[in-house]
């Protein structure tokens, strides 16, 4: 990987500085390529060539379309904030503008999301393409356009893609991204105009990474292949709800009316839906679950890990506990590391708030669709983690012939073609089968429909034959109002008007918290969420019974919500709603199990009870707390095991009083971290079926001490090949849980472990704890060096931003150019400094706070944000990632949104003329 290219992280630069770095930057590349192709290569790659693509962001653009003048003011950070005079120029200034910067990250999600990537990249993304293909988010979103959303979403809609075309109208691919360019050499691939449907399906790639416990479904399947049901017991252990709480305190289900209520907490209702889980399923489904976890792997991410790890944290205090007497509000949502950053943060800004101009809100969206996600306007704020519920039910299908079995009868398919175009190659044609519980995923991969017996020929699918297929379920493939849900959310001005739009909001499922200038905070749970007949969403369902059939969906007046509840403040940290015993509805059975959420409460209760007041930059330092909950358990047990080994010994001094925070320069974050990889591994990983072994998960790994890209992908190949003989913890908080659970118990049966070439068998924990502490030490010495004293924990876990698509399979000197990094980070797994690491592939950041804000309801100029990159999605641009370097040591910018707080700090004005 290149070294850091970042700004300094002091005093911003000047307009004549970023004009400096600016040119530096085209220098370098112009002599990277040179060297490394020669000076003809070089030559073609010109700076003009470089530069083609950078946005025009001073002096004045006319697009046809527009009503009246628009103003487009970037900070020294490149961020923009819109002014227009109607909703419409509002929406058509915003598509432009982020066609400016992003249009190139756009285009490849839009052919994500339609199933179109090997349009672009070629014969590889294929079978990723006919996966898509088979879910048809497209055509699902297609459907919400024309029969679900409402006729002023259109408008702001078609108003979107309109900008973006005007930007696009009369442009070559060269003069759009770097990327476009490169991809020149090897197909002849011209983008298309954009559509309302395109920004419409890009929340259901949103939805499908943030999907639940899919994935849990499968693995407890997989599981029983060699665990019996104790033993699956134990490694989903039931949430904690006596010392994690639950997001709602106050309040209860009425069982007369029929909604959930604020008031008398006693609860009136019996929790549970029905019978725990689904199918027993023939022998040969083990195989489809497996392959099908292979599938599922394969799948490029959205915003998150497919469906892995994903977290968030936000939470409100209440003016009674802070300084400014009105609420704060932070919200840092844990995605998938990517660049540029998943979020595009800008202000729409109405230059008089009118009917026919109803919009003054800044925040971050996603490039390519319209309206501000999470943010603030001048009313209030909010934000979003994800809830965790399951809306996603995988289901076990008997086949025969051209139809499947359900309650005794056989029903036939319904089925329909999809052609895939091929860059460079010939076009693929696929059919997509579905049952009435979803399309069969089965289909994708031949050797998942090799269960039962084989059948005669279909002719609607000559490749296929009786047996078992597997269909998926899942909210987001019926069309929905979510884009509505923005828009309203975007202009509501109080706290009913937040809730009603909060109804339109059905998948992705999100924790919306809320306050306002007012003085108010609340507590949404939104989302269409499903009613199970017979099981509860743990395992895969019988699909040719009725009986396992989705009955309806919980009603919004149903679903759990808190309004200045008496505490004074809310946290959302994936836990678990409501507790059990107050919710008639199982919402789902595999919640995160409340680390980062129980920490966060516990540090402003501290700060409440101390007798403090809590201000912006307190709310800044809880994002950055770095406390290990696990280490806290695990630390002191450690330092009674006698080690005999001096070089051990010296390695576990190290954890002697250590005080758990896990910070980039520290040894005993980087030691501790190795001993916990390696307990998972000796106490669990032997004896989980290797299915549950994720391919990609090596492709995490990061090479700890090496500089360039032919380095890093030697790791990777090592990676496959070292771990390919068990599965391993991915080390999250449900293995905090698991690990709690039987901590004490010292001779419980997990703590047993084979005998090697080296070690003797384990039959105790402390047996299996001083074994991990070995291998533990030997690992950080070939990864960091035998000397302790240069350790740290930053060494092992390192941050590469690497540039979607190309960054990742593109040619080796490109992803030198694209890619940057490493950040050596502070943080962990389940620690509310999230920068997530996966036990399954190392200790390379995985998933990170893909943004910070904290929003100031006292005074919202005082508010503050930060992104993981940039405003620019352009390689060499001064704001590819202009932010990194303060991300990484936690710093916020500030976030002006006053017309007189953005006029002073604009640097650069662009005027859109009509």
């Amino acid at each position: 990987m290149p070294p850091n290219t970042t700004a300094s992280s002091g005093t911003k630069p000047g307009k004549s500085g970023r004009k400096k770095g600016r040119k530096a930057r085209l220098f370098l590349i112009v002599l990277v390529l040179a060297v490394i192709a020669g000076v003809a290569f070089g030559a073609y790659w010109s700076i003009s060539t470089v530069r083609a693509s950078f946005p025009q962001t001073k002096g004045s653009i006319r697009l046809d379309g527009l009503s009246g003048p628009v103003d487009v003011k970037r900070d020294d950070y490149g961020i923009p904030q819109i002014y227009a005079a109607s909703d419409e120029d509002l929406f058509m200034a915003q598509g432009f503008v982020q066609a400016q910067d992003r249009f190139y990250e756009m285009d490849v999600r839009r052919h994500m999301t339609s199933g179109r990537l090997s349009e672009m990249f070629g014969k590889g993304q294929v079978e990723n393409d006919e996966f898509l293909r088979t879910l048809g988010w497209d055509r699902i979103a297609k459907q919400e356009y024309d029969t679900k959303l409402s006729a002023s979403t259109k408008k702001y809609l078609q108003a979107y893609a309109k900008g973006v075309n005007a930007y696009l109208k009369g442009k070559d691919g060269k003069d759009i991204s770097l990327e476009y360019a490169a991809l020149g050499f090897t197909n002849d691939y011209k983008p298309q105009e954009w559509t309302p449907v395109d920004s419409v399906a890009w929340l259901k790639a949103m939805a499908w990474d943030l999907r639940g416990n899919m994935q849990d479904e499968i693995d407890r399947s997989l599981m029983t292949s060699r665990l019996g049901p104790k033993q699956i017991a134990d490694l989903y252990p039931d949430y904690p709800y006596s010392r994690n709480k639950a997001i709602v305190h106050e309040g209860r289900y009425d069982d007369v009316t029929g909604s959930y209520v604020q008031g008398d907490t006693a609860s009136t209702t019996t929790a549970g839906t029905g019978l725990t889980g689904g199918a027993t399923a023939p022998s040969g489904f083990q195989s489809q679950l497996s392959g099908l976890y292979d599938i599922l792997d394969d799948v490029p991410t959205a915003v998150g890990v497919n469906g892995n790890g994903i977290g968030s944290n936000s939470w409100v205090v209440s003016g009674k506990h802070t300084i400014t007497g009105k609420p704060l509000l932070a919200n840092d949502p844990h995605l998938s590391a990517s660049l540029p950053s998943v979020w595009y943060q800008m202000g729409l800004h109405c230059t008089s708030l009118s009917d026919k101009c109803q919009y003054d809100v800044s925040g971050y969206t996603f490039a390519g669709m319209p309206g501000v996600v999470i943010g603030h306007n001048k009313d209030i704020a909010w934000g979003m983690t994800n809830s965790g519920v399951d809306v996603t039910d995988l289901y076990l299908e008997k086949l025969t012939g051209d139809g499947y079995q359900y309650d005794g009868k056989v029903l036939p398919f319904k089925s329909r073609k999809e052609t895939i175009k091929v860059a460079g190659g010939a076009s693929k044609k696929i059919v997509v089968r579905e049952t009435n519980n979803g399309p069969l995923l089965s289909d994708r991969d031949d050797e998942l429909v090799k269960v039962g017996r084989k059948a005669t020929v279909d002719t609607a699918a000559p490749d296929r034959g009786d047996g078992y297929g597997i269909a998926l379920r899942w909210t987001a493939l019926d069309p929905g109002t979510s884009m509505d849900a923005v828009f309203q959310m975007d202009k509501a001005s109080d706290w009913a008007e937040f809730r009603k739009a909060s109804t339109y909001f059905d998948v992705p499922s999100q924790n919306l918290v809320y306050a306002d200038t007012k003085g108010h905070i609340g507590y949404q749970l939104p989302g269409r969420i499903p009613i199970r007949g017979e099981g509860d969403g743990s395992l895969p369902s019988p699909g040719w019974t009725s009986k396992y059939k989705w009955t309806g969906y919980i009603k919004q007046a149903e679903l759990p919500y808190e309004y200045d509840p008496a505490r004074g403040y809310i946290v959302t940290a994936n836990q678990a709603v409501v507790d059990k015993d107050k919710y008639p509805y199982t919402l789902t059975t595999d919640w995160g199990y409340g680390t980062r959420s129980q920490r966060i409460a516990d540090l402003i209760e501290s700060k409440i009870n101390g007798g403090g007041k809590i201000s912006t930059d307190d709310m800044r330092q809880m994002q950055l707390d770095n406390s290990s909950e696990i280490a806290k358990l695990l630390v002191p047990k450690l330092l009674k095991i006698d080690v005999d080994d001096p070089d051990v010994r010296q390695a576990q001094k190290l954890l002697e009083g250590w005080d758990y925070t896990q910070d980039a320069d520290s040894a005993a974050a980087a030691y501790f971290n190795a001993t916990w990889r390696n307990i998972l591994k000796l106490a669990f990983g032997n004896k989980l079926p290797k299915e549950l072994r994720v391919k990609g998960q090596c492709l995490w790994v990061d090479p700890v001490d090496t500089t360039g890209p032919a380095d890093e992908d030697r790791s990777v190949r090592e990676c496959g090949q070292r771990d390919a003989d068990q599965a391993q913890p991915d080390g999250g908080d449900r293995w905090f849980e698991v690990v709690r659970k039987i901590v004490d118990d010292e001779d419980n049966d997990w703590w047993q472990s084979p005998k090697t070439r080296t070690d003797r068998a384990t039959d105790t924990r402390d047996e299996l704890f001083g074994r991990a502490m070995k291998d533990a030490r030997w690992e950080l010495t070939a990864k960091l060096g035998k000397d302790i004293d240069t350790w740290s924990w930053g060494r092992l876990h390192r941050l590469f931003l690497k540039n979607q698509t190309m960054g990742t399979e593109g040619p080796a000197f490109l992803k030198y150019m694209l890619n940057r990094g490493p950040w050596k980070l502070s943080g962990g797994e389940a620690t509310v400094n999230a920068t997530g690491w996966n036990a399954a592939g190392g200790y390379g950041v995985v998933w990170v706070p893909s943004m910070r804000m904290v929003v100031n309801l006292g005074d919202l100029d005082k508010s503050k944000w930060i992104n993981l990159s940039g405003a620019s999605g352009h390689a060499y641009n001064a704001h590819y990632t202009d932010q990194t370097d303060k991300w990484a040591k936690g710093e916020l910018l500030p976030w002006a949104f006053s017309k007189q707080a953005v006029d002073d700090r604009t640097s650069d004005t662009l005027v859109l003329k009509p």
